[in-house]
């Protein structure tokens, strides 16, 4: 049910509901940023992202139910690793506090996807609409093909960035890489779910997990499809602005994901809070909400057929 929920009675709402592209004031922004309460809620979804983790280990194990049961709960346990795992450790990771980053890195971790957390914040960041980034999905480049482009790259950049990072750490130990840290604890994991709950549990889990990765993966190839920064020498690019990712301003998805679809003054401002993300006139629209468009992703003819007008257009207005 949380699967159909969330890519059918959603995706239709979104569409009959429509956007909606109002920003807060200046005094109403001021508020915002300074209640906690925005902070606490990223905070309550830990426990509640773990705790659900370990109640699927135990019921997955301990109670008989059948295969459709079976893969119903795993793959809702992988929408929750997508949504509330992923999309929240991303929020966390861009904070400047420690503890909120070892939030973001134990919520990574219930999908085996640590890395994401330097790669996205040391690489995506500064690569976003270019070449060089392997998050940012190409013109007439399918979803399927972007998976496989992304998944490999962005771990293979997550160790080039660690290990260029890790040479200015003092000390030799070869724990101060990041990347190896998480490689031991991803290892112990696994091998801990397997000794104590069994083969059963593990399979499920690495699917729940690889389900995370891929709706990662499925919102990074609609948030930049066809969008381009132009060099301005042969070695820098021109800087980031709101003009470089699609933005949805469709409420339900904004609610549900912590602002994410407003992902133009995202990567504009990435050191904002998701309450006071804005929308901007000037950055191209999403045809309706991140659900719908996912679904739209997974039928490349389709997406082609619909986005590629979207890019062409909107080159030619800026």
């Amino acid at each position: 049910m949380p699967v159909v929920y969330a890519f059918f009675f959603i995706p239709i709402i979104e569409v009959l509901v429509g956007p909606s592209a109002k920003n807060l004031s200046t005094a109403e922004e001021e508020v915002a940023k300074a209640d906690k309460l925005y902070d606490w809620l990223l905070y309550l979804i830990v426990p509640i992202q773990v705790g659900f983790v370990i109640w699927y280990f135990f019921n997955i194990q301990t109670v008989q139910i059948g295969t459709t049961t079976f893969w119903g709960r795993t793959f809702s346990l992988g929408l929750l690793c997508g949504v509330l795992g992923i999309n929240v450790a991303h929020e966390l990771g861009h904070r400047v506090n420690r503890m909120e980053k070892n939030m973001a890195k134990l919520l990574l971790m219930t999908s085996m996807y640590p890395h994401f957390y330097i790669e996205h914040n040391y690489g995506h960041h500064r690569n976003v609409a270019t070449r060089e980034d392997p998050a940012s999905s190409r013109y007439n480049e399918s979803l399927y093909r972007f998976w496989i482009r992304s998944v490999w790259n962005s771990y293979l950049s997550a160790w080039k960035i660690e290990n260029k990072r890790s040479k200015r750490k003092p000390g030799i130990h070869p724990f101060k890489n990041e990347m190896w840290r998480f490689t031991v604890i991803q290892v112990v994991i696994l091998i801990g779910i397997l000794a104590f709950f069994g083969t059963k549990v593990l399979l499920g889990f690495s699917v729940a997990a690889l389900t995370g990765i891929l709706l990662l993966e499925t919102v990074n190839y609609i948030e930049h499809y066809g969008l381009s920064r132009s060099k301005v020498s042969d070695h820098r690019y021109e800087n980031t602005t709101a003009a470089h990712s699609w933005n949805s301003n469709h409420w339900i998805g904004r609610l549900m994901l912590f602002e994410l679809s407003r992902h133009s003054d995202h990567h504009a401002n990435p050191e904002k809070k998701y309450q006071v993300l804005l929308s901007h006139k000037g950055s191209p629209q999403m045809p309706t909400g991140y659900p719908g468009m996912m679904l739209l992703s997974i039928i490349p003819p389709l997406w082609f057929a619909i986005m590629n007008k979207r890019v062409r257009l909107y080159s030619q207005s800026v």
